[in-house]
C-alpha cells in the first residue's frame, strides 16, 4: 500500500488507499462510514443481505492498525448503521472490535446513523473533534468558518476515463481547507462529488483521489458551479496527474 502526502494547515496527512487518513504527528488515524451492523438493520426490516458486512469491515480495519500502529482512532460518525447496532453485533465480531480498538484513544464522531454513542464500547462519543488545527466532524461545513476539517457523510465517488471506458471509484476529495473521506464500510455506495451537496463544500474544486488497489490515483477537479436548484446537479472536470 502506498499513502499519498497530503498537507493541510502546515500538517503533513497520509491518504491510505483503504479509504483513511493517518496524522503522523499526532500518531491518528480517522476513518468514516463503516456502517457496522447496515445487513442485520435490513434483515429486521425484512430485506435479508448476507450478515457479514461487519466482518468485512472490521478485516479491513486490522491490516491499517497493523501498518500505522496509531495511538488513537477516530470514527468520523455513521460508525454503525443505528443506534442499536452495536448491541445486535455476533459476540466474534465484538470481540474483534474490542481487539483492534486495543488501549488506544478511541473518539467517535456521532453521525445521522448513530445519533449516541455504541454502547458497552471503550472510547469517548463527541459532536466534533477538536485537535490542533483540525476538526474532525461527520458532515462538512461549508465556508472558511468551518476551519480545517476532516469529514464523511457524503461517500464521495468520482470517475477518470480510461481507454475502456469511464472508471468509477470511492475517493478522497480535498481541498486547502478540507478533506473528505471516502465510506469505508463494507455495504456502502457512493455520491459523485459533482452532485450538489459535495460540490457546495468544493465550489472552487480540489483534487480528488481515487482508490486503486495499493495506489490512490490524483486528479484535479475543476471549479464546480450550480446549475439550477431543481436540477441538484453541477459540473466539473477531473484531469489526471
Amino acid at each position: 500500500m502506498i499513502a499519498a502526502p497530503f498537507h493541510l494547515a502546515g500538517e503533513r496527512l497520509l491518504l491510505d488507499p483503504s479509504g483513511a487518513v493517518f496524522w503522523p504527528s499526532r500518531q491518528l488515524l480517522a476513518v468514516s462510514d463503516l456502517h457496522l451492523e447496515k445487513g442485520s438493520h435490513f434483515a429486521s426490516r425484512g430485506r435479508f443481505v448476507p450478515p457479514y458486512d461487519t466482518r468485512e469491515t472490521l478485516g479491513r480495519l486490522q491490516p491499517l492498525l497493523r501498518r500505522y500502529t496509531p495511538d488513537r482512532i477516530v470514527f468520523l460518525g455513521d460508525s454503525f448503521h443505528d443506534a442499536g447496532g452495536a448491541g445486535r453485533m455476533h459476540e466474534s465480531d465484538r470481540a474483534t472490535l474490542l481487539h483492534l480498538l486495543g488501549n488506544r484513544l478511541v473518539t467517535w464522531v456521532l453521525g445521522n446513523h448513530d445519533p449516541v454513542g455504541p454502547d458497552g464500547l471503550p472510547g469517548e462519543a463527541v459532536e466534533e473533534l477538536h485537535d490542533g488545527p483540525f476538526t474532525f466532524r461527520h458532515i462538512g461545513v461549508p465556508g472558511k468558518d468551518s476551519g480545517f476539517e476532516l469529514s464523511g457523510h457524503f461517500h464521495p465517488k468520482a470517475s477518470l476515463p480510461t481507454r475502456c471506458g469511464p472508471v468509477t471509484r470511492p475517493c478522497f476529495l480535498a481541498d486547502a481547507r478540507r478533506v473528505m473521506l471516502p465510506a469505508f464500510g463494507a455495504y456502502t455506495g457512493g455520491l459523485e462529488i459533482t452532485a450538489q451537496p459535495i460540490a457546495a463544500l468544493f465550489p472552487r474544486g480540489g483534487r480528488a483521489f481515487l482508490l486503486g488497489r495499493d495506489r490512490l490515483y490524483s486528479a484535479a477537479v475543476g471549479p464546480m458551479k450550480h446549475l439550477a436548484a431543481m436540477t441538484g446537479t453541477a459540473t466539473a472536470s477531473l484531469q489526471t496527474s
